[in-house]
């Protein structure tokens, strides 16, 4: 099967109008931005239109800078949300919960962690990731020989 990559602005308009409809949309987000729990290019989410977002939630938000973005809510603050990646050491996107296209309800069939302990591991993130990112290139390696 012939895989097809569609540009951001054109797919996730018509995947945030589905939602808006109420139906459940499954894709394979790009980017590194939430590993080591969403492997961009591997990984398959799926996506809801839920009546509350909670600390905790990974959502798909069109920021308003245009951006597109599938990061974790760190915070709540009546309408606003902050939000930011697993994979990202700084750096977080202010939105409003208006700008949330849909929360993801499951990771590859399974329902995601509110990620609490990655939360707390924040200081260590760094290191974390170094060995993640070199862990799966060593594998790449080893199994690709």
């Amino acid at each position: 099967m012939d895989k097809k990559v569609i540009p951001n602005e054109i797919m996730l308009a018509e995947v945030g109008t589905l939602l808006q409809e109420g139906r459940d949309v499954q894709l394979t987000p790009l980017g590194n931005s939430m590993l080591p729990f969403i492997i961009g290019g591997k990984d398959s989410v799926t996506l809801r239109k839920l009546p509350e977002i909670e600390v905790g939630d990974i959502v798909l938000a069109h920021l308003p800078d245009t951006r597109y973005v599938l990061h974790r809510v760190i915070a709540v603050d009546g309408d606003r949300l902050t939000l930011m990646g697993d994979g990202n050491l700084v750096g977080t996107e202010p939105c409003k919960k208006s700008d949330i296209l849909g929360t993801v309800i499951t990771v590859n069939g399974h329902k995601p962690t509110k990620g609490v302990i990655w939360g707390k591991l924040k200081p260590a993130r760094r290191y974390l990731l170094a060995f993640y990112r070199r862990f799966r290139q060593l594998r790449r390696l080893l199994y690709e020989n």
